[in-house]
């Protein structure tokens, strides 16, 4: 007898019970209805990406959890290969941007302009699996391409926090920093910025080390200890000025001579159109410390933080220069992705209960029921489906106390019995 299967799913990948799936399906429903009444436009993009797209220096700290594909047939040699690159031609998407951006440079000619696209769908990592992080998730993107203007991050913030309002969530911060902010304060501390990539990873670890943390890290990477001071000052300063208009007055005086004037503006607006306009309860602070992982971030940059989670749950910003990797020229773009896994989890802890959701009723047929009598029970049905019920029609079971406890924890409310007498 041949080896049994393994029944188990890929380690970092899991199945989706009905539960669960019903309330995917109603997120994916809420999402999809609120990015639509903003203007956003659905599109998909295939699974796969040519390696070469893939590891362009795009993603960071992603390219190095691509899953790669080999290549196939008369193409893949391997007795005669040196390289992986002679063996990989392909590679699982690894997010939803990079996609993007080549989805719209072979595109952009029967798109509008600006662009406003809206995007869900799996994205593979060969991450290291932990609580709402596994190597196979969803990705839910809204992204604006053609638009230079803050307007951009206004309406990808305003719609983004809408949907979470939504779905339940109350209380949470939307934060937001400035790649040229970050730059501006690294400047004025005295790095130099061929170090920017080095001293804002070590930045980054901020919430986990601490600013003590931070100050060490970077004296032991071998920075002038008084370039760190004045850098640690710097945040120091801000701390307790989380207002976006507080916090930008301060940096303006603090980086007079570094700090763009048209950037310390544009952060004002953004933060006084959003305060004044949005609909779900959540505040927009400024986060000094926040530096989002990919590199191809060229201006605002933000982060969802819901308090419940304790990290963050989504995040987008500007990339400017991304597209133009793929036309040759400058496309002005900035996106917002909402955490969908992390979401669902929160959901699921919380017990939610999916609101208006049309009644579930499980009609159980007894197996001696006359063939005339079934097809009577199936017009019922039909009915009462026409009416906007969710009828199952199934065979009963021996045991069919067991069968309802079932289906009760599917979310079926009430049975109607049929039986040949």
């Amino acid at each position: 007898m041949a080896d049994k299967l393994n029944k188990k799913p890929v380690n970092g990948m899991k199945d989706i019970m009905p539960q669960e799936m019903e309330i995917r399906d109603y997120v994916t429903s809420v999402i999809k209805d609120t990015y639509r009444s903003y203007g956003f436009t659905p599109i998909d993009t295939p699974a796969m990406e040519n390696i070469g797209n893939l590891s362009g220096k795009l993603g960071g700290e992603n390219e190095k959890l691509i899953f790669k594909v080999m290549k196939r047939g008369e193409k893949l040699k391997i007795k005669e290969a040196e390289t992986e690159e002679e063996v990989v031609d392909y590679g699982l998407r690894y997010d939803l941007t990079v996609p993007l951006c080549r989805f719209y440079a072979n595109h952009a000619n029967d798109l509008s302009k600006p662009f406003k696209a809206l995007q869900i769908g799996s994205v593979w990592r060969a991450d290291r699996p932990q609580r709402g992080r596994y190597r196979q998730f969803t990705q839910c993107d809204i992204d604006i391409i053609g638009d230079a203007s803050n307007m951009a991050e206004i309406e990808l913030i305003l719609a983004t926090t809408t949907t979470l309002g939504k779905l339940g969530f109350e209380n949470f911060e939307i934060r937001i920093n400035e790649r040229r902010i970050l730059k501006s304060m690294a400047l004025k501390a005295g790095f130099t910025e061929n170090s920017f990539d080095e001293v804002f990873i070590i930045l980054d670890k901020m919430d986990k080390i601490g600013i003590d943390g931070v100050h060490d890290e970077l004296v032991d990477k071998g920075f002038d200890e008084k370039v760190v001071n004045s850098y640690i000052n710097l945040f120091t300063i801000l701390e307790g000025k989380s207002d976006v208009t507080q916090a930008i007055d301060c940096l303006r005086e603090e980086l007079s001579d570094t700090l763009d004037e048209d950037v310390a503006k544009s952060m004002k607006e953004i933060a006084l159109a959003v305060d004044n306009s949005k609909v779900a309860k959540f505040d927009l602070v400024f986060d000094p410390t926040l530096v989002r992982g990919m590199s191809y971030y060229t201006g605002t940059i933000f982060e969802i933080a819901i308090p419940e989670f304790g990290g963050s749950c989504g995040g987008g910003g500007r990339y400017d220069e991304m597209i133009g990797r793929f036309t040759g020229g400058s496309v002005p773009a900035c996106g917002f992705s909402i955490g969908f896994e992390r979401i669902i989890l929160l959901l699921l802890e919380q017990d939610f209960k999916i609101p208006t959701q049309s009644k579930k009723i499980a009609y159980l047929i007894d197996k001696k029921l006359p063939y005339e009598k079934y097809v009577e029970v199936i017009k019922e049905a039909n009915e009462l489906r026409a009416k906007g019920e969710n009828i199952l029609v199934v065979k009963m079971n021996k045991n069919k106390k067991f069968q309802k406890e079932q289906l009760t924890q599917e979310g079926y409310e009430e049975f109607k019995e049929f039986f040949a007498d």
